[in-house]
This record gives structure tokens, sequence and C-alpha cells, in this order.
């Protein structure tokens, strides 16, 4: 198995056009071509991990962060990014990092979080936008359901829950065609009209692609008629953060120590206790507080995540409780999600967790 057939599969999970802008997912250091020895998950990729991945015959590092954000100019060892390329390098290893697009969607990292807390009713805290497109289409009637399907299958037509989902008028088109052409219908240098069904779509970005190419494939013409707008609705399984519900509402000091039970978390800042009881739980794994009006606006009782500063805390405001509980700690549970999207798909492959704690912080 090849390492590009590994990376392929995560991609249509989480795909690369999802991260944010600063980020650097995908294949960052390798052959997409080698053949896959063993893979072993982390949160971190540095030295120590490159040293384990060759102890264990592990030739794929797959990460949550990417060892290089900005470019390097140049790789001579002087930081412990280059030193980590270098040697990573030289012991043929490949280095992947899925990072801020598996953190923006559903059953991603922030699901996780929701997963361990048990929350209900879940939904993306702060959806994308401009993120959806329509796709607008003009084919012979005897051929629309042809290539509805095939677009279907490619992944257009979803909205919310439903599926196959598309609007079509009956009208009629005309063209005339020239020379060096192979009409499917009429004759060369002749005004020709048929009837057609203009077929109307939504389909998220990052598959334009795919339904394009699809949409080509199951068209009998030479030449498609077709347009592409950008709309201005909300993606509902594209976001950052998640937002759910507890199955039963506790106190605050009680959630503060499921919170530090459950992420092992050895120290956990907080603003100042409310004495009302938490339901409604927003969550960010990793540096989220960019997220905090938007779980206030949302009527949270806590917004749990990471890297907050000490004025951010005053942002609170006595509206919610924030509770940061480590960046590593927020987001240790990708280990485990990233492990059981491979292992259903590649039941019989090697795949180890890091036995190597790459948080660089430590409490006393």
């Amino acid at each position: 198995m090849k390492i590009k057939e590994i990376t392929s599969y995560l991609e249509s999970f989480a795909p690369v056009l999802l991260q944010e802008d600063y980020d650097n997912a995908g294949l960052i250091v390798g052959n997409p071509e080698t053949d896959v020895t063993g893979i072993l998950v982390t949160i971190d990729s540095t030295e120590v991990i490159i040293d384990e991945a060759t102890r264990i015959g592990a030739n794929l590092i797959i990460a949550h962060h990417p060892i290089v954000l900005s470019g390097l100019k140049k790789i001579n060892g002087k930081s412990y990014i280059e030193r980590t390329i270098i040697k990573a390098i030289k012991n043929d290893i490949a280095i992947y990092a899925i990072h801020t697009n598996i953190d923006s969607i559903l059953g991603g990292v922030n699901s996780k979080i929701a997963e361990k807390l048990t929350l209900q009713n879940t939904k993306i805290l702060e959806t994308k936008s401009n993120h959806l497109l329509k796709l607008v289409y003009f084919v012979p009637s005897e051929h629309a359901e042809n290539t509805r399907n095939a677009i279907f299958v490619a992944g257009a037509g979803q909205i919310g829950n439903y599926d196959m989902c598309s609007f079509n008028v009956e009208g009629k088109g005309s063209f005339r065609a020239g020379e060096g052409t192979d009409p499917f219908v009429g004759k060369k240098g002749e005004l020709h009209f048929e009837n057609e069904i203009r077929v109307e779509v939504i389909l998220p970005k990052h598959l334009v692609n795919n339904v394009v190419k699809s949409l080509m494939e199951s068209h009998p013409y030479e030449e498609v008629a077709y347009d592409i707008y950008v709309l201005k609705n909300d993606f509902e399984g594209v976001g950052s953060g998640i937002i759910g519900e507890l199955k039963t509402e506790m106190s605050e000091m009680d959630f503060l120590n499921l919170l530090k039970s459950t992420f092992n978390a050895q120290g956990i800042r907080y603003t100042k206790l409310l004495n009302k009881p938490i339901k409604k739980v927003a969550i960010c794994g990793g540096s989220g507080s960019f997220l905090l009006n938007k779980a206030i606006g949302k009527n949270a009782d806590v917004f749990v995540s990471s890297d907050f500063k000490y004025h951010q805390f005053f942002d609170a405001e006595n509206k919610i409780l924030i509770a940061d509980i480590g960046h590593f700690e927020s987001e240790q549970f990708t280990k485990e999600l990233i492990y059981e999207l491979l292992i259903k798909k590649f039941p019989k492959f090697a795949i180890h967790f890091t036995e190597v704690n790459t948080n660089p912080i430590n409490y006393l």
C-alpha cells in the first residue's frame, strides 16, 4: 500500500481544502508513491517521534500539527523543526499532517471531544460561509436522470440530512454546430432547438472538481453548458467549534472536575464561577478564544478551549464560564480519531499510537 492511498482516504474525510489559510496540512515530507511499512499516529512531529518511528519500523507519521507552518529558507539543523525534517529524510520517513481540516468538520476533532463529554444535539459552533456552490447545467431531457445520478454519487445535492436534492425546469435550448464538431443532436451549420432540462444542485466547494468531472463524463454533449455560483449560505457541516448539551445538568465545579478527569488536565484555568448549572457546552480544541463571543451568543453555559490570554478572560463578562484545559489536553483524542478512521478502512495494517508525550508544557 502506498502513502497516497492512505492520505487520499484521510482527505476524503477531511479535505485539505477545508484548512485555514495559515495552515499547512497534507504530506509535508516524503514521496506519495512510497510503499508504507507502518504508521505512527501522534499529535506532534519531533525528533523523538522520528526515533520512535524508526525503532518500530513505521515509515509514515500522521500528526495533527504540521511540523512546518511557515516557509523554511534554510534547513541546517538550527531548530527542532529543521532537525526533525533532516532526520525524517535520512531515515526515509514521511510526515503527514491533518490539522485544521479535521478541526473543521462534524465528526472531526471537536466531535471527538464532545463524544468524550457525552454531549447531545451537537452542531457546529461557527459555520463557514462562502463554502457552498450552486451548479446549474443544461441537458437533453432523456439524459437528465443519468447526469443527476452521476453528480449525486460525486457528492452534489446534499442539504442537511437530505441528499439527491435538485431543482429541474424544462426548456428549449438552441445551438449551431460549427466546423470540427461532432454534434450529439442536430446537423453542422444548422440552427438546432432541443428540449432540455435546467438542473440546479448545491455542493460544497471542495467537491467541485469531482462533481464537474462526473457531469462531463455522464453528459452526452461535446460542449457542456454549465454555471457555478458562490453562495452566501452557511455550510452547516463545516466550521469552527462544537456546541451541544449534557445529558443532565451539573454544577460548575462538578463540570470542571469532569474536565479534569476526562482530559487528565494538570491545571484548568477558569473564570469566576457564576453559580448556575452547566447544561449547554461550547467546545473548541486547540486555540479557540476567537469563538468566545459566538459561544456567548449561542447561550452556552461554559466554553471549553485553550490558549486564552490574561485579558481575554475578562471578555467572559460574567456571561459564561471559560475553562482553559490546555492545548495538548484539548486535542489529545485526535490520535484516537485518526486511528479509528484508519483501522476501519485498513483493518490489517500496522497502525501504532505514539508512546511519547509530546506536550511541551509541564506543571508543578
